[in-house]
């Protein structure tokens, strides 16, 4: 049986990737940290189901020592480091603590790692907020690196790291560049779960507006639980590499309120109100990936589509708030 260890399992795709894992038979590890598991009604809800099935493990990405202890007793045969400060705006208001978790926090794992399963394949996951300011439109595995935000550095910052691994010490390590995903697990910070939520909220009777930034900035957007899929195909390879994972197609955030509203009969010029303060200091205009090298190599492809994804969403969040308000 394989033994999978997965950093950042309480998030969105970690308990996706957990649920895929498992139904192929691994036995599944997570690093955790201690105060999820001292709160797992609030932070671990996304995995409550999988708790029996799985291995958490206290840790902390910002302390090497407890990283490594985990490795030591794990050993694991393959490693999917997910964790991360992941949300792009905050990054802008502490750039620190997201260095610190996005940067030092992969590096440890690569360094236990390298120290106690050499034979292990380490998954990094790198992200489309890596091109930032694009050089060209789609992106793909060539196109150069132009972050705008503390977390986009600190994204290629992990990429070039699990790199110089690959390169100097001949792990098999992988990165996988991908655009934006999203789910009924997205975390309500994210815009795109903010305005799905919102659309529940008012048919469920709120009156709040909704207030967003840049409307008009364009996104590649699909579905968290078929990207996870793509992270474990990069890891059954003959060989390392890097690879984009994307639909393809892009939408403005715009688009996403339009297709939100009008799914449940509503017109979101009516409810949705722009917020100067909410725009980045350095915007990301378009980001549109190019997956032809994940669709050849790996035999993956993207397959819900724009407004079933949005669709999703919407309907998770009206029978959430429908609960709550019976």
């Amino acid at each position: 049986m394989k033994k999978a260890l997965i950093t950042g399992i309480t998030g969105q795709d970690g308990s996706y990737l957990a649920e895929l894992l498992l139904a192929k038979g691994y036995e599944v590890h997570g690093l955790v940290r201690r105060v999820a598991i001292e709160d797992p009604k609030h932070r671990l809800w996304r995995i409550r189901h999988l708790l029996s099935r799985i291995t958490v493990h206290p840790a902390s990405l910002e302390s090497f020592p407890s990283v490594v202890k985990v490795f030591a007793s794990v050993r694991p045969d393959e490693c999917y480091h997910l964790a991360a400060q992941s949300y792009v705006g905050y990054s802008f208001d502490d750039e620190f603590s997201t260095f610190q978790t996005n940067i030092n926090g992969t590096h440890y794992v690569l360094a236990a790692l390298k120290e106690f399963a050499p034979a292990c394949r380490f998954y990094f996951a790198g992200s489309s907020e890596m091109f930032g300011k694009v050089e060209a439109t789609p992106q793909d595995e060539r196109t150069p690196f132009h972050p705008r935000s503390a977390y986009g550095i600190s994204k290629v910052a992990g990429f070039d790291l699990t790199r110089n691994y690959r390169e100097a010490f001949n792990l098999f390590a992988v990165s996988g560049i991908l655009y934006n995903h999203e789910s009924p697990r997205r975390g309500f910070e994210f815009v795109t779960r903010k305005i799905t939520s919102h659309v529940a909220a008012i048919v469920a009777g709120s009156g709040e507006p909704l207030r967003l930034g840049n409307l008009d900035a364009r996104r590649d957007w699909g579905h968290a639980k078929e990207y996870v899929e793509a992270m474990w195909l990069m890891l059954q390879q003959d060989a390392p590499d890097d690879y984009v994972v994307a639909t393809g197609e892009t939408h403005s955030v715009r688009e996403f309120c339009e297709a939100a509203f009008a799914h449940v009969g509503l017109d979101y010029r009516e409810h949705v109100a722009t917020d100067p303060a909410l725009f980045r200091p350095a915007e990301v205009e378009l980001l549109l990936g190019n997956p032809a090298k994940a669709e050849a190599i790996l035999g993956w492809r993207a397959k819900t589509k724009f407004r079933d994804l949005v669709a999703d969403m919407v309907d998770t969040d009206l029978a959430a708030a429908k609960g709550l308000h019976q």
